[in-house]
């Protein structure tokens, strides 16, 4: 495995452990894999740590000049705050799903601008979009299976997340290494 870890700044780190935290715990919550924990049980995690610190996280970007991650954290932040404060409301099935589909469109032109962040940039936001996109059908149509699904690719994304964070502020690995792309192949 490659050891070069790109140690990201302080500012990218702290916003992919707020969204790695919330994806993971509103993704578990989704999937019903812990008895009497659903999605929306997630929602104060969600306000506070998705919502208020990734929104700050992402005027901090912003301020030091990063404007991708700096339109990322804070988007991502005025949704999670939104979903976070709005879970438990009473509201119709296609209006939640519409809610969830319209941001699965922001996660997907992350995942378009995140051309250069590998895995943990591109990856995770990919994920996200999927997860929103499953999760807004899946309300829409009334279709457990379809927000199951949802839930786990939340989880996936959320560990996705917590992994690239906690590479770069423990200088673990993030690849699988540069060796294998020169023809060397690793031995097991």
């Amino acid at each position: 495995m490659d050891k070069d870890v790109a140690a990201g700044n302080s500012n990218s780190t702290l916003g992919q452990l707020a969204l790695g935290l919330t994806l993971l715990a509103f993704g578990i919550g989704g999937t019903g894999v812990i008895d009497n924990v659903a999605a929306s049980d997630a929602a104060s995690l969600a306000t506070w740590v998705g919502g208020v610190a990734l929104f700050l996280v992402g005027l901090l970007a912003l301020r030091a000049g990063n404007s991708g991650e700096g339109t990322a954290y804070s988007a991502l932040g005025a949704f999670w705050f939104t979903w976070g404060t709005a879970a438990g409301e009473q509201s119709s099935a296609e209006a939640t799903g519409l809610f969830l589909l319209l941001w699965a469109l922001l996660a997907l032109t992350l995942t378009m601008s995140a051309k250069g962040g590998g895995l943990f940039g591109q990856g995770v936001y990919g994920l996200l979009f999927l997860s929103l996109l499953l999760s807004g059908v899946a309300a829409m149509a009334g279709n457990d299976g379809l927000g199951k699904a949802g839930g786990w690719v939340a989880a996936v994304a959320g560990l996705a997340a917590w992994y690239g964070a906690t590479a770069a502020v423990a200088n673990w690995p993030t690849s699988l290494g540069r060796a294998a792309g020169r023809g060397v192949t690793a031995t097991g």
